[in-house]
């Protein structure tokens, strides 16, 4: 009798405790993640979960549940739906069993490339990234190998099941990453079209970082009336090893002080966010002018002229991209030292996913404001809603 007292006291103790909060003291494996893709995790250095990770994680493990995340881009939200979708899947049944939907080529091969690092030491689980854009008779090619998740945008999708390039009718979970984004692009009847059409799902997760008119539509017509909600405040998703500077200048000195910046270091390689395509296609040609290699990614090129691009950037023989928010969505390049907003964005989760381009993978990086003196107020706005601290520089 006395032990048993003694036990509860132990443990009634330690839910006293106000010095640990309960995310301090989870990791992966006591969210329910298994070993062998927690090997995976540790590999990549993502080592503590984050917020949504945390809260989202013990949600879907084991469960059926619906789930609606609210969060932003850099939140750590393919983790936090991937590792449970991954634990979901039965390596050994060769079929499409996991679908996600997503906006651009860009995140969707970004997801399907970090599903396939969590696998690195589990069973194969094999996932292929299909989207518009790219040759079709290369994606069907390949989806007639063994495949347990397709990642996919949603109007290339439809092209395959109408050419019976693909069977979902084994579906259990389907996944929607950046909702609104989709929305945004037009793809409403698509997925609508896609939802409507998968028989055996028992659990739909959706992601974004806006809940507009069309998201409740879609949550109320597709999804379960008991579905979760979590909401991660924009304050807690902004990258801790991100340096947040700004330098106050005049229009026409923007140009010399990313000059400055760039002769800094050598090797040094950034992004620069322009509010248009106009201004990121001026400054990309200005920046050549002056031996910097440089080059531009806007809403306006084709498929394979991105591409192109991107690929140069990757491969270190571009130095300096230059880009517009939109055509940035999805953009996971390793090693950038810097993030430049030549000009401040339209709102604030822009800036929080401008800024997440740089700081990866555990790695320090800057994100520095060019701004006018009226815009330093804007800043401050910043600092309160997104719980950062901007140092300035000259």
């Amino acid at each position: 009798m006395n032990v048993i007292f003694f036990i509860v006291l132990i443990e009634f103790s330690v839910l006293l405790r106000p010095d640990k909060k309960i995310s301090e003291l989870r990791n992966f494996e006591e969210l329910g993640i298994r070993k062998e893709f927690v090997l995976g995790l540790n590999e990549l250095n993502i080592i503590k979960p984050t917020q949504i990770q945390n809260e989202v994680i013990p949600l879907l493990v084991g469960s059926t549940i619906d789930l609606v995340g609210q969060a932003q881009t850099g939140t750590g939200k393919t983790a936090a739906y991937g590792l449970p979708l991954l634990q979901k899947i039965n390596p050994e049944n060769k079929v499409v069993q996991g679908l996600i939907l997503c906006p651009t080529r860009e995140l969707g091969q970004q997801i399907a490339t970090q599903l396939f690092r969590f696998t690195k030491y589990s069973e194969k689980i094999f996932t292929e990234a299909v989207f518009g854009g790219s040759h079709i008779t290369i994606q069907m090619n390949a989806l007639k190998r063994p495949t347990h998740i397709i990642v996919a945008t949603p109007g290339r999708l439809i092209d395959l099941v109408n050419r019976k390039a693909v069977d979902l009718s084994q579906v259990r979970t389907v996944i929607l990453d950046e909702a609104d984004e989709m929305l945004s692009m037009g793809f409403k009847k698509e997925l609508d079209e896609i939802l409507s059409s998968l028989s055996k799902v028992e659990c739909t997760w959706l992601f974004s970082a806006t809940i507009p008119h069309g998201i409740k539509q879609i949550v109320k017509d597709h999804m379960k009336e008991n579905a979760h909600h979590i909401v991660i405040e924009p304050k807690n998703v902004v990258n801790k090893d991100i340096d947040h500077q700004y330098l106050v200048c005049s229009d026409e000195e923007k140009l010399a002080k990313l000059m400055q910046l760039i002769k800094s270091e050598e090797g040094i390689r950034g992004l620069v966010f322009c509010r248009t395509k106009a201004g990121a296609q001026k400054l990309s040609k200005q920046l050549i002018a002056k031996n910097v290699a440089a080059d531009t990614i806007h809403g306006d090129l084709l498929q394979k002229e991105r591409d192109k691009v991107m690929r140069a950037f990757k491969k270190e023989r571009v130095q300096i991209l230059v880009a517009t928010d939109l055509a940035a969505r999805g953009l996971d390049v390793d090693s950038l030292s810097f993030v430049v907003h030549y000009h401040l964005p339209e709102s604030e989760e822009y800036y929080t996913h401008r800024s997440g381009r740089t700081a990866r993978a555990g790695k320090k990086g800057i994100s520095l404001c060019l701004v006018s003196s009226a815009e330093v107020n804007q800043l401050k706005t910043y600092e309160k809603s997104l719980n950062i601290r901007f140092s300035q520089v000259n």
